[in-house]
């Protein structure tokens, strides 16, 4: 299995970044888990895990959280967190139908290849089964989007193509370190509809002017 992106970077993303924007939900994902995903029982799988971060607020639901992530560095920082496994989202290996809810948290612009994981995730969901993503708002977020001063975000050319950029407003985040695949908003909707995933609710991040975080539910 190929190295991943992030097995460079997992000491300053658990000790660094979390402490700036993970810990204090500086971007309001900690609510739309809550929102989203909500109450139930059973496992919740959560796709591109990570370290582990969010598996209390999972399990405070009521859910019983399971991991995947391609990172063997950051599955070590996620260890007595939940279980979980080093795999490729793309082919997941958990058994057909067998989760009743699935997560992904700030993940899909990591996934160049992420329609295929959203068929890997209709696949392992039950029938009925609920799927949650919340990643970056594609509209506001991006190498064509100018976040330096923010109260007053600049938009650049460049968000109607799909492609992989290292740019950034800062030097100092997680992009300018690992990149990210950008997909304009219509082209990553279409991608749930392609997968079989029939999106039921949705919801943007709170901060001002613009949100930083689009999320949706889907069965």
């Amino acid at each position: 299995m190929a190295a991943a992106a992030y097995d460079e970077i997992a000491d300053w993303y658990e000790h660094d970044y979390l402490e700036t924007y993970g810990r204090q939900d500086a971007i309001g994902v900690g609510q739309l888990i809550d929102e989203l995903l909500g109450h139930g029982t059973g496992t919740c799988l959560e796709v591109g895990c990570g370290t582990g971060f969010h598996a209390d607020r999972i399990r405070h639901l009521g859910w019983t959280p399971v991991g995947v992530d391609l990172s063997a560095n950051m599955l070590r920082h996620a260890r007595g967190r939940l279980p979980a496994v080093r795999a490729d989202a793309t082919r997941l290996p958990i058994v057909d139908g067998s989760v009743p809810a699935a997560l992904t948290v700030m993940t899909h612009t990591d996934m160049p290849a992420y329609e295929s994981v959203l068929r890997e995730v209709r696949r392992v969901l039950r029938p009925g089964g609920v799927f949650v993503h919340i990643g970056v708002h594609p509209c506001f977020c991006g190498g064509f989007a100018d976040r330096t001063d923010p109260s007053a975000i600049v938009i650049r050319p460049g968000y109607r193509a799909n492609y992989w950029t290292t740019d950034s407003w800062t030097n100092q985040g997680l992009r300018n370190r690992v990149g990210a695949t950008h997909r304009p908003l219509a082209t990553l909707l279409n991608t749930f509809l392609a997968a079989g995933l029939t999106p039921e609710h949705f919801a943007e991040g709170d901060n001002d002017p613009t949100p930083i975080v689009l999320a949706l539910r889907a069965r």
